[in-house]
């Protein structure tokens, strides 16, 4: 019970400027199938502050789906299809190959760039993207989704955001980043603890617990503006936010009435609706992807389980039942699927598939927590310990691909992945 309660008791015990704060990506297990590929220099990239081949070759190395095969030998380079050595591309063991050009044109900057198959000469991708020459780094990202799709079938991610707690001493900080731990920012920073970081819909906005006040109290932050307010600051403890669909409520836990107990609250704290009913604990509530029930976790059973239960009220519906221990529960952006935290030999990332409710444990590791999933409903962002430091992790839905992003900077806990960035 001491993993489900940590939150909670640090709820009861203790009733924005720029970073650079990056993070590395180590691979630590991959796919079934790589697809070998060749990124070949895109034209006029080392013209500019931000190449753009690092940017993509990186993340679909990192994303263990795909084998990125360096094209050392120059005359293999080329900036046009017509100009591509096919039959020694082929011969490196490459089956794909990205090449393109970057150019300046009315102060925007173009990338041109194609996805050839290299076995049957066919151009799967010709595109051209223009944008701010800021966003460079964003660009490539974009590409990456749009290579990734195109290969695998399934929408990349690479072009969304993190957000997680960085604790550096005695100091917290709320920070956000790029998917690959690049060009992190610190939202809040604080003396006190910032717990529960979780995106907004639309990725303009986060809400998160803050003990600012000496007593936990859930803020929502517009990211844009700095801007920012109390969406609960009731008697007692205030905690585990969580958005519906749509932007315009939050699902909070209050003690207001006793217990913990699981509320609907509008953005601005007005019109607070409680919807759990028993139990003396009701906690980390996650809503369904269509905004019409939430699933939380429960003590009401005896031990920590996951339930579901309509906004409107009404009989909650039990989802778990091997094991005494299963919480932190979210729902894929698909609908299909639930991750949550599982006590299997430890304390590990475990998902459901909704339609059978059949459960896999993807993790091996002993002390997990805080699963969320990728805009594209394929990979979970978690923490976990490694050396009792807090670190943070990905799995693929499926288990076969891992990563950790290892920050120089201190303990990084409480991740919460975020939407797409358009």
């Amino acid at each position: 019970m001491k993993h489900y309660f940590r939150a909670l008791l640090m709820s009861l015990l203790l009733a924005a400027s720029t970073a650079q704060a990056d993070m590395t990506i180590e691979i630590v297990g991959v796919g079934s199938q790589q697809y070998p590929i060749a990124i070949i220099p895109f034209q006029n990239e080392n013209l500019d502050q931000q190449p753009v081949t690092p940017v993509i070759g990186s993340d679909l190395n990192t994303s263990g789906v795909f084998k990125v095969l360096p094209i050392a030998d120059r005359s293999l380079h080329a900036y046009t299809p017509a100009a591509l050595n096919l039959a020694a591309l082929q011969a490196s063991g490459a089956q794909y190959a990205v090449l393109g050009q970057i150019f300046n044109e009315g102060g925007q900057a173009v990338i041109k760039f194609w996805l050839i198959d290299i076995v049957t000469k066919q151009e799967l991708i010709a595109y051209e993207k223009r944008g701010n020459p800021a966003q460079l780094r964003r660009m490539s990202h974009q590409i990456a989704d749009m290579i990734y799709e195109k290969i695998t079938g399934k929408s990349g991610a690479f072009s969304s955001r993190i957000a997680y707690i960085l604790k550096t001493g005695k100091a917290f900080e709320l920070q956000v980043a790029d998917a690959d731990g690049y060009g992190a920012q610190t939202v809040l920073k604080s003396k006190m603890p910032i717990m529960s970081p979780r995106w907004s819909p639309d990725g303009g906005k986060l809400a998160y617990v803050s003990f600012e006040l000496e007593k936990p109290v859930v803020y929502v932050h517009e990211l844009a503006t700095g801007k920012r307010w109390q969406a609960a600051n009731f008697k007692g403890s205030n905690s585990s936010p969580a958005w519906s669909p749509n932007g315009r409520q939050l699902a909070v836990v209050l003690s207001k009435d006793g217990g913990s107990q699981i509320y609907i609250v509008n953005v601005d704290g007005t019109n607070p609706r409680r919807i759990s009913q028993g139990g003396e604990i009701n906690t980390e509530p996650s809503f369904t992807a269509d905004g019409q029930s939430i699933v939380f976790t429960s003590d009401r059973g005896g031990s920590p389980q996951i339930y579901r239960q309509s906004i409107n009220g009404g009989n909650a519906e039990r989802l778990t039942f091997s094991g005494g221990y299963n919480a932190s529960a979210k729902i894929s952006p698909d609908g299909k699927s639930m991750t949550y935290i599982t006590r299997d030999n430890g304390y590990r990332v475990a998902v459901m598939d909704l339609a059978t409710r059949r459960s896999t444990t993807l993790t091996s590791t002993n002390m997990d927590d805080s699963p969320s999933f990728a805009p594209n409903s394929s990979m979970i962002l978690y923490e976990t310990d490694v050396g009792r430091r807090g670190t943070l992790a990905i799995v693929s839905s499926d288990g076969k691909v891992k990563q950790r992003l290892k920050s120089q900077n201190g303990e990084v806990r409480q991740p919460a992945w975020g939407p797409m960035l358009r």
